[in-house]
This record gives C-alpha cells, sequence and structure tokens, in this order.
C-alpha cells in the first residue's frame, strides 16, 4: 500500500500545469496526419519504451518539461536541442530534443547496487519527428537498465518504470510500447578504465581535457554523491558529465534519430569501496549498433579515438 501511494503521488505531481502549458503542449497540427499503424516495436532500439505521440513533438516535449518543473522531488539537469545544434554546423536535421531529469529518491538505490548504473542516470526522454513525420517520444525501459547494470530486485525499479510510463503517456496523450528486444547482457557496451589519481584528480583531468578542445561542449556535470546525500542516502564518490561535439553527432542522428537517446556523450567517475577509482564510457561501436547505425565507419572511429584519449587522460598520471 505504501509504494502504492508512493507511485500515485509521483503520478499526481507529474500530470499537475496550468492551462495554458496545456493548450500549447496540446498543438497537433504535425500530429493529426500521423499514422500510427506504421509504427513497429522492430523499428525501435533494444531496451527501450516508445509512444506515437498524438500530440506534436514540441508541444509533447513542453508538456513533460512543465510536468517535471511541476514536481518538486525531481530535477532538470539538461536540455540538448539536437536540431539547433546541427544547424549550427550548417547541417539540417528534424525536430530531435532531449531532455535529462532525475530523482535522487528513485536513481540512488540503482547506483547503490552497482554505480555504473549511474552511467545511464539521469533517466532522459528523446523526442523526434522522423522521416515519415511521425512525432515520436522514446527513453530507456527499466528491463535494459535491469539488465545492463544487474539491477535484478532494486525496489525502486517499478516505480521508476510507472513514474516514467505515467510521464511519457501524459504528455503524448499515447500509450507507451515496448521495442520487441528488451534486455542486453550484464555490462554490455561498457568501456571501464582503472585510474592512477583519486577520485577528484581524476575528475578535474577529464573536465580540462574537454575543457581545453574547442570542438567539445559540456552539457552538464552531475554528482550523484551529492545528490544521493541530500536525499539522506550514501553514495560512493560518483560523477557524471556530458558532452557533445555536433560534427560527429549529426551524422549518426541524420541516419537514425533514435540514437540521439544516447547523445551527447557521457563519462563516469566512481570509486569503490576499496578506495579504487575509475572512468566508464559507452562504446560508441555497441551504442551505433543498438540504434542500426551502419557508419560512417570514420566517424564512429573518431569518436571511439577521441572517448579513449580523453579517459586515458583523466587516468594516468
Amino acid at each position: 500500500m505504501k509504494n502504492t501511494l508512493v507511485i500515485l503521488g509521483l503520478i499526481i505531481g507529474f500530470t499537475s500545469c496550468s492551462q495554458n502549458e496545456s493548450s500549447e503542449s496540446l498543438t497537433t497540427a504535425d500530429a493529426k496526419s500521423q499514422n500510427n499503424m506504421a509504427i513497429k516495436s522492430t523499428d525501435f532500439p533494444v531496451g527501450t519504451a516508445y509512444t506515437g505521440s498524438k500530440v506534436a513533438a514540441p508541444g509533447a516535449y513542453n508538456q513533460l518539461k512543465q510536468n517535471l518543473k511541476k514536481n518538486d522531488a525531481i530535477g532538470i539537469i539538461a536540455e540538448v536541442d539536437h536540431s539547433k545544434n546541427a544547424n549550427s554546423i550548417g547541417e539540417n536535421l528534424d525536430y530531435t530534443k532531449i531532455i535529462f531529469f532525475g530523482n535522487p529518491n528513485l536513481g540512488t538505490p540503482l547506483m547503490q547496487r552497482n554505480q555504473l548504473a549511474g552511467l545511464d542516470l539521469p533517466q532522459k526522454v528523446l523526442f523526434y519527428r522522423d522521416e515519415n513525420k511521425d512525432n515520436i517520444a522514446l527513453y530507456n525501459s527499466v528491463s535494459y537498465l535491469e539488465s545492463r547494470h544487474g539491477l535484478e530486485g532494486v525496489p525502486t525499479l517499478d516505480k521508476i518504470s510507472a513514474a516514467l510510463k505515467n510521464l511519457v503517456s501524459d504528455a503524448t496523450k499515447s500509450d507507451i510500447k515496448f521495442s520487441s528486444d528488451q534486455t542486453v547482457a550484464e555490462g554490455a557496451g561498457i568501456i571501464t578504465k582503472k585510474s592512477s589519481k583519486n577520485f577528484e584528480a581524476t575528475y578535474s583531468s577529464l573536465k580540462n581535457a574537454l575543457s581545453s578542445n574547442e570542438n567539445i561542449s559540456i552539457v552538464a556535470e552531475l554528482d550523484h554523491q551529492e545528490n544521493a546525500a541530500s536525499v539522506g542516502l550514501e553514495l560512493n564518490p560518483t560523477k557524471i558529465i556530458i558532452f557533445g561535439n555536433p560534427n560527429l553527432g549529426t551524422p549518426l542522428m541524420k541516419q537514425n534519430q533514435s540514437i540521439g537517446l544516447d547523445l551527447p556523450q557521457k563519462m563516469l567517475v566512481w570509486e569503490n569501496d576499496e578506495g579504487e577509482v575509475f572512468v566508464s564510457y559507452n562504446d560508441p561501436y555497441f551504442i551505433a549498433e543498438r540504434h542500426d547505425i551502419d557508419g560512417p565507419d570514420e566517424i564512429l572511429e573518431t569518436i571511439s579515438n577521441a572517448l579513449d584519449n580523453l579517459s586515458n587522460t583523466a587516468i594516468a598520471n
């Protein structure tokens, strides 16, 4: 009963918004001609939840954002307009925008089980209009998080699943569905390197390397340990930094916009119970395969080499 009340409280908080905000979010000019019957579960990446929105993607995005802002337990971490970033380098990309948000009461228990879960936290939802002019909302399913990070039995998983489902279905006015494949092997697509430095020195080295590269923009930084402490929970030192380069990400999204769910790039710096420090990040080849991206090989190689060099800089004395 207690869990049920918590979920209901989340849902009520998530769905409250002003009348003006609701009117704006229900703009359906681009969504009226949408043929949801053409959207199939096999069209979406492994481990995702999706919906063909009855609301135009920009309106659905705004509705979700307003609902998030109304809930005191949730913090919006960052917003990335992939289309705007593409335009900044002279490329065209239809509406593609992602929002990052979190609730440490729900996310911290996942990282207490496995700090690598912090690589997929905070939560994020991608909204885009695809080549068929379908308006799509996409996010990582709890099954994906559970399988990738070995989180079976963590009690907050069901609450996260219910909250995300209600948030996105309310914003899109559509039912949530799931891709045909939901799970991956534990640790799939995660590259981890042990640092020779302490936690703070490792993170500082990484941030300095990113800041000194004029082609890279730091989008957000999140101290998972600090957020855990804010709600009275304990967590070993764990920080994530989110960064991107539209010259590399845009060509991939032009092949398949769904890869915007895993962009911008992220690196997690974490310290285990023994005081050992690590840097972890997503293998770009795994991400490309997840989203059915077929090259271009030179871009994937460039991304892979860049992440390798950045992580090596972070861990080396």
